[in-house]
């Protein structure tokens, strides 16, 4: 799941998926008057993204020994996944236009599906 996020992440960087994303705040908020979502200069969002893909990656050992409160975040983080990858394919049928991440997002959601169902039904050993 590490390195198909690394590949979206990717796909989000030089597709433009930052401005469409900042943009969509910033109408959000005017909509709505308030919105909880922050916006994001480039350095800033892609050194955030970069960190937490490599902090994972080094964790991938840990992760790989199971455990329930490793199952627990896996889970968690999985559910996240799936609603990304399902935001971007989804909201691509919805404006009508492919959204930067989109091509990535099937093998996010796949990935993603995987380490759900691992996490929730696979019974890693609890250490």
């Amino acid at each position: 799941m590490v390195l198909s996020l690394a590949l979206h992440v990717y796909d989000e960087a030089v597709s433009g998926f930052l401005p469409f994303y900042n943009q969509s705040v910033l109408d959000l908020r005017a909509r709505l008057g308030a919105f909880p979502a922050p916006t994001f200069t480039f350095p800033v969002w892609i050194t955030g993204l970069v960190t937490a893909i490599l902090i994972a990656a080094a964790l991938t050992p840990i992760v790989a020994r199971g455990g329930r409160p490793i199952r627990l975040v896996c889970g968690a983080v999985a559910v996240v996944m799936v609603a990304n990858a399902l935001g971007h394919m989804l909201g691509s049928m919805y404006f009508g236009t492919i959204l930067p991440g989109f091509w990535s997002a099937p093998l996010l959601l796949a990935t993603s599906l995987w380490m759900a169902r691992r996490a929730l039904f696979a019974g890693w050993q609890d250490a």
